[in-house]
């Protein structure tokens, strides 16, 4: 039997999971079946305080079994999908070593010090915080506390949080859709490059993450009844996000509240009492802490990194806040470009910026289809009522792609590619969506037609992105290229024929389809996991064209964070390069404040001969005399940029020598930057003073106040190099604070020299 129409004749079965029901006649389309169907709620489990020791015990059974209703292949399949993502994650985890130094150093002294836990000193005598909230590393603390200080215990709970994020994201799709697309979602989660290289990394994104990922199951789940109580939840998700990375954590926020304002199913005036009432959860769950660290005398606290004043507000709405959207970040590196346009340290702004250079290969490979997918999901939902469940979907995950991805576009200040980490849940949880609608309708010509242009769209994509990188599995984009096109054509087709060899194409089209859209991430996120990631900016996958420092044109940044110069720049001579490479935007006058004369402050060679201390006129490679330009690590000087992007490799003689009567001192030395810092104190296990902060920029000590800590013998050794110029100010607009110091112990105190290091004895006088 033929039929002009798009789907099966209505004289045959239809299949109860892949299909809808067969639309009715041309004269009666109103009542054909929309792309998403009004669906029941998931059934609930048994309420109640007597119901709890029953579902305690019949728990085992209910996790492999899941939803009644469900096939039983599912849960199965669900459970390997995160088994699946525990083995790729854990797997090499300890080629990164310490990864960013900056947080494992904090980790280290939260795992001996309760009070530097607390406030996430950088080290046990708490001179010091990181320059973010603690939260982050509560978790990796208390695993080192159990498991003893090393990599895998660091990084372990980073991989636990990725496996959670999987089956959160999973489970908030599954609520509205098909057990396909959870699963989709969930893969595409786990396989997204930039979620392969934060999730099994000990920078806080990953716990950030997975907090706004439970957030967004809160609201879908108080959405449905209008409960307070899940939207209580988002509120302290929330709350606790604040904590891990500050405001970054209030970018969807709100999206979400909106989307609960106009879609929950009861009044207006209920609506606005329950969303104050997350709003007092989310403060409460934020504010314990920052009441405490505020109401706290300096003198009983470390002093807060970051800051220029010593105040966790202003760190938190300036360097951290407001500065990365305005690029006015005192005692930063430097701000980004002023505008659409804007170019910048941190790569050009604009609508495009997250598809560009090696910044698309972090994140944006399924972009073009989560955004295809959002207005489809949202049109095709556009006559529905006001609480529909499916719309209410896509505008809470299209709500939190918007707002990221705009303010990720259009930030001026520090900007770096693993940010996007932010974007994937919502990129994976619409393409999960998005599929599964499609993929059931695909019997009506249009919609099998928008499945089929949407994979060609990520195919020819993916083609793209991988020929960025064309020496990377070469054969691969022609592959995905040739293979989605096919499924997009073969797609529709199946969709038009009837019977065993429609079902059949269709299944080989929707297979090859899957592989085309995730056979360039996920060769990117296997390159990713195989690769060993240290220090303060990481990028995944292989290296790419174009790719910089946190846009196209500027210098490359490789798995250590050590630094490559662009086309054009010349040994150290970056003053001389007349625009014609350095960093863009600078026109030649090596970096801001410099005229090109001393290549960075606190130096004193000509023209870029003495760019940085003990780079030997090497340029900016990021090394140390003899170090490795790749990783950025110097072989016993300070690493990238001086120990800002990476610390130093420390000799077993060093360490030995700084460990020397450690029970004697508050701290075994003192070292301009706390990435520099960070390297002797996980090598020592002793305290380490990071004076200057991050930057070296901080002015967390006074010359007066280190002259009265040598005096009291407090601090033995001081490590020479580090921070901008070894000392920090210089054209940050931050402090001078650390520059003075090292002046100061250079001018009164001998200079020794062990390996490539320099140090000088504060105990010793002449």
């Amino acid at each position: 039997m033929t039929t002009t129409s798009s789907v099966p004749p209505t004289s045959e079965p239809w299949p109860e999971a892949a299909n809808y029901p067969p639309p009715a006649p041309a004269d009666r389309q109103a009542t054909v079946e929309p792309l998403f169907p009004p669906a029941e709620l998931p059934p609930r489990g048994p309420k109640g305080p007597g119901s709890w020791a029953g579902r305690l015990r019949t728990l085992p059974a209910r996790a492999w079994r899941g939803r009644a209703d469900d096939p039983r292949w599912v849960r199965p399949a669900f459970l390997a999908l995160l088994a699946a993502t525990a083995a790729l994650y854990f797997w090499n985890l300890t080629a990164s070593g310490w990864a960013n130094s900056f947080y494992s150093a904090a980790v280290q002294a939260g795992s001996q010090s309760w009070k530097a836990f607390f406030y996430g000193s950088s080290d046990a005598a708490n001179f010091i915080t990181v320059d973010k909230p603690p939260m982050s590393l509560w978790p990796m603390a208390l695993s080192v506390r159990l498991f003893g200080l090393s990599s895998g215990s660091i990084l372990a709970p980073q991989v636990l949080m990725a496996v959670a994020t999987v089956a959160t994201v999973y489970a908030t799709v599954r609520r509205r859709f098909s057990p396909v697309g959870g699963l989709v979602a969930g893969a595409a989660l786990a396989l997204t490059p930039v979620a392969a290289l934060m999730f099994r990394f000990n920078n806080p994104d990953a716990l950030l993450v997975l907090l706004l990922t439970l957030a967004a199951y809160g609201v879908v789940r108080a959405t449905e009844t209008a409960s307070t109580r899940w939207l209580v939840f988002a509120g302290v998700m929330f709350g606790f996000g604040f904590l891990t990375k500050t405001l970054q954590a209030f970018l969807v926020l709100p999206a979400f509240a909106l989307v609960y304002l106009v879609t929950a199913p009861t009044g207006l005036g209920r609506r606005f009492r329950q969303l104050l009432w997350a709003g007092l959860a989310m403060v409460v769950a934020a504010g314990w802490w920052v009441a405490i660290v505020e109401l706290v005398p300096a003198s009983a606290r470390p002093y807060i990194g970051g800051s220029q004043d010593d105040d966790f507000l202003s760190v938190t709405f300036g360097y951290n806040g407001f500065g990365r959207i305005t690029g006015n970040e005192t005692g930063s590196v430097g701000g980004g470009g002023r505008g659409g346009a804007g170019g910048g340290m941190w790569g050009e702004t604009g609508i495009t910026r997250l598809f560009d250079g090696d910044i698309g290969g972090q994140i944006a490979w399924l972009m073009p289809a989560a955004l295809i997918l959002l207005v489809v999901g949202l049109w095709a939902t556009r006559r529905h009522p006001r609480t529909d469940s499916a719309r209410t979907a896509f505008l809470v995950w299209g709500g939190w792609l918007v707002c990221t991805a705009l303010t990720f576009s259009f930030m001026s200040g520090i900007f770096h590619q693993y940010y996007t980490v932010a974007l994937v849940p919502a990129v994976a949880a619409l393409v999960g969506m998005g599929a599964d609608g499609l993929w059931r309708a695909r019997h009506r010509l249009p919609y099998a037609a928008l499945l089929g242009g949407t994979v060609a769209v990520t195919a020819v994509w993916a083609y793209v992105l991988l020929g960025r990188s064309a020496d990377f599995v070469p054969w691969l984009r022609w592959a995905v290229l040739i293979g989605g096109l096919a499924a997009a054509v073969a797609l529709p087709l199946a969709g038009r024929l009837s019977g065993a060899l429609g079902a059949r194409l269709a299944t080989v089209a929707g297979i090859a389809a899957l592989a085309a859209a995730l056979g360039g991430p996920t060769a990117y996120a296997l390159q990713t996991v195989s690769t060993g990631h240290s220090g303060s900016i990481v990028t995944a996958g292989p290296q790419v064209q174009g790719g910089g420092f946190g846009g196209p044109g500027g210098g490359r940044f490789r798995a250590g964070g050590g630094m490559g110069f662009p086309p054009g720049t010349q040994g150290g001579q970056t003053g001389q390069a007349q625009g014609q490479g350095g960093f863009p935007g600078m026109n030649g006058q090596g970096f801001p404040g410099m005229n090109g004369q001393n290549g960075f402050p606190g130096t004193t060679g000509q023209n870029g001969q003495n760019a940085f201390p003990g780079m030997n006129g090497q340029g900016f490679p990021g090394t140390g005399t003899g170090g490795d330009s790749r990783t950025g690590r110097g072989a016993g000087g300070p690493g990238g940029m001086g120990g800002l992007l990476n610390g130093a490799q420390v000799s077993s003689e060093l360490s030995a020598l700084l460990k020397q009567d450690a029970d004697e001192y508050t701290w075994v030395a003192a070292a301009v930057g706390s990435q520099n810092q960070a390297s002797y104190q996980l090598a020592t296990g002793e305290p380490v003073m990071a004076l200057g902060g991050f930057n070296g920029t901080d002015p967390s000590l006074t010359l007066a106040r280190f002259q009265q800590y040598v005096k009291e013998g407090k601090v033995h050794w001081f490590i020479g190099g580090g921070g901008f110029g070894g000392g920090g100010g210089g054209g940050m607009g931050g402090s001078s604070d650390s520059s003075q110091i090292t002046s100061w112990v250079q001018e009164n105190f001998t200079a020794k020299t062990v390996g490539n290091t320099t140090l000088y004895d504060l105990t010793a006088t002449e």
